[in-house]
């Protein structure tokens, strides 16, 4: 990690900036696997995980007793563990239920606005080197409390297609619909139209790799919705010098391990703290196992040194980062600064790992300096709003001058004579 002291404000876009590719090549491919899925449904599919995975499985869909199996190759203390973080994550978020807006202006007019769920939430879990067991919980458990009719989850196979125990698990404590074996852009695709097997789905939820991300981009400039644009992922720590070294280094690792494309920023005051977190971050490294894809996502993370705590909250909003941990000695009143983070971890003892499991928060959140106008994912993301208006032929005579006017002065005459002829007949 290179350090930066004190650098110049005209220097701060630069070092804001993250890892980001081209992704002319990946937009093109991806853009070819859409239009494939869309044409040809389980066909495409087919061809697809042949000519990506090497291999096809017998089925998309995962029984019911691929399920059973699950369930009984896990351990035991591993599912002990996935049922607390469901309880936690489910009491956090069964509290963020939106309630019916009503207005009776007491004239003649009554305006509701009221929630209601996504009809088929689709939902995507990253497998590979690392299945994300804990993603099936972030996705599930908010869709199940919305009340969405129907769940269904994509998630790759492994090359003998099978789909990791703890996530089949996770998903049947949550009451996913249907699981398919279906991972990358294909698997977006699949939700996003439909296929002979694959249900469609009316907004599409979860992280991936840049195929996939692209793959909800590219469907979400064709009217799909989508939960949010997202990027690698990245931390942002704030430290002062009373922080512990081995904590900070520790925090900046857990978040370099989740990919080569990763970032992870320190913001410190001093040289000597830099320093120190330098050498953790060298020591603990040499013990993970993800040392490699660690030394590359390190190669595009920074410390930066500002004296000023509020100097460096400043940077922090610029920079808007996925999660950000307030290492200083009175993290709520730095917190009560901050207008652009995902997630804000306060104090010494709130690791982002906490916020990936099980503390209760979510853990899908927006990347790549979007935090500064997109929220995380919660309940509200798998609801949408519908509002009504009921006025009576008082309600609407005493608003009726004020819309006459305004239409015409928009020159909209039909909107005007919409009500004119309600109240004032056809004179």
């Amino acid at each position: 990690m290179r350090i930066y002291d004190n650098p110049a404000r005209s220097e701060w876009a630069a070092l804001c900036r993250r890892s980001l590719p081209d992704d002319a090549a990946i937009e093109e491919r991806v853009a070819d696997i859409l239009e494939r899925v869309r044409k040809d449904g389980d066909g495409a599919l087919k061809a697809l995980s042949q000519e990506i995975e090497g291999f096809v499985p017998e089925s998309f869909v995962v029984s019911a007793e691929e399920m059973e199996e699950a369930a009984r190759l896990l351990p035991e203390s591993l599912k002990a563990a996935i049922r607390v973080a469901a309880v936690r994550i489910e009491e956090f978020h069964g509290r963020q239920i939106p309630g019916e807006v009503c207005w009776d202006d007491g004239r003649g007019t009554i305006c509701r606005r009221r929630y209601l769920p996504v009809n088929c939430a689709g939902l995507y879990v990253p497998g590979g080197s690392a299945p994300l067991f804990s993603t099936v919980l972030m996705l599930a458990i908010p869709a199940r409390i919305a009340g969405c009719p129907r769940r269904i989850l994509c998630t790759p196979p492994d090359k003998q297609g099978r789909i990791a125990p703890a996530i089949l698990f996770a998903a049947g404590i949550c009451g996913v619909d249907t699981i398919y074996k279906l991972g990358g852009a294909q698997a977006i695709a699949a939700m996003a139209f439909g296929t002979q097997t694959v249900a469609k789905a009316d907004k599409i939820f979860g992280p991936g790799n840049r195929y996939v991300m692209k793959a909800k981009q590219l469907l979400n400039r064709r009217g799909l919705a989508i939960d949010m644009p997202a990027g690698p992922s990245e931390v942002m720590v704030v430290a002062d010098d009373g922080a512990v070294p081995a904590f900070v280094a520790a925090d900046l690792l857990s978040q370099a391990e989740h990919g080569p494309d990763s970032q992870a920023m320190l913001l410190c005051n001093s040289a000597g703290f830099a320093l120190q977190v330098q050498e953790e971050v060298d020591r603990q490294k040499a013990a993970l196992p993800r040392e490699g894809v660690v030394d590359r996502a390190l190669e595009n993370s920074r410390i930066i040194i500002f004296p000023e705590l509020d100097t460096q909250l400043e940077f922090a909003d610029m920079y808007a980062a996925e999660h950000l941990i307030l290492a200083v000695r009175d993290p709520e009143a730095a917190a009560a600064k901050v207008s652009a983070a995902g997630s804000i971890f306060l104090g010494d003892w709130s690791p982002e790992s906490a916020g990936d499991y099980a503390s209760g928060t979510n853990h899908t959140l927006p990347t790549s300096g979007l935090a500064n106008a997109w929220s995380g994912l919660g309940v509200d993301s798998f609801l949408h709003a519908i509002t009504t208006q009921k006025l009576s032929r008082e309600g609407l005579a005493g608003l009726a001058s004020t819309i006459i006017e305004m239409a015409e002065a928009e020159g909209l005459q039909a909107h005007a004579e919409a009500v004119r002829k309600r109240i004032y007949g056809n004179n």
